[in-house]
């Protein structure tokens, strides 16, 4: 019996041996089982926080960027539109220099030609004689025409040239129907005494020296004289 018993704990001591032997490696397979499991899941935070960190900064740059574009956006606008408005004071101070050439130009050409300016007009005495007809025909083909005379002060002014002269007045059209060149009627005059007389077809008008009012007098147009002629300034 004693030897039955001894058998049986020595049976049962190698049978717990035996377990504790089997329990040992599994244990240490759940143990790094469970700390891979572990790392992965510190890895995946690891990695989802980067992920979130770079879409943060992502976010900031695409939205510097952006602010960046717009200033640049609107410092390009801005220099389009001083750009366009140097461009149109260029433009316009060319025109406004051309146009000074062009003044400065015809100014020379008037004083060359013996033109002389008043008011807003621009005179010239012949420096020879002919009929009212020819005289008409020079000044036009100088660009302009025998001068009319339409107030006190052109009277005056053109009394200052101390001759006789034809201007652009007569009634060869209708007679007593005074007419000037330009087509306008005779409102203002000037005739002196007991004139326009019509003696002898006089259809045309010349100024008189000796005074500087009322000095028409009407004459044939075929006479020679000097004559003076007008154009805008």
């Amino acid at each position: 019996m004693e030897e039955i018993y001894v058998n049986a704990i020595h049976v049962e001591k190698g049978d717990s041996r035996t377990s504790a032997s089997e329990t040992g490696p599994r244990d240490s397979g759940r143990r790094f089982c469970r700390a891979a499991l572990l790392g992965l899941g510190l890895l995946s935070v690891l990695l989802l926080a980067g992920l979130i960190s770079l879409a943060v900064i992502y976010r900031d740059a695409v939205h510097g960027f952006a602010a960046d574009l717009s200033i640049l956006h609107a410092n390009l606008t801005e220099d389009r539109s001083l750009l366009s408005s140097m461009t149109k004071e260029r433009d316009q101070l060319n025109a406004s220099l051309i146009g000074m050439t062009e003044e400065r130009d015809r100014l020379h050409a008037l004083s060359t030609q013996r033109w002389i300016m008043f008011s807003y007009g621009c005179y010239l005495l012949s420096n020879e004689r002919n009929s009212w007809e020819t005289a008409r025909q020079d000044c036009r083909d100088r660009g302009a025409d025998l001068v009319v005379i339409d107030s006190l002060e052109e009277q005056i002014f053109l009394f200052t040239f101390k001759t006789s002269v034809w201007i652009g007045l007569s009634d060869r059209d209708e007679q007593r129907t005074w007419t000037w060149v330009d087509g306008t009627p005779l409102t203002l005059s000037f005739w002196d005494y007991q004139q326009p007389n019509n003696l002898k077809k006089e259809d045309c008008v010349q100024t008189l020296t000796g005074k500087c009012e009322n000095n028409w007098h009407d004459m044939r147009c075929s006479t020679v004289l000097p004559w003076i002629c007008e154009k805008a300034a």
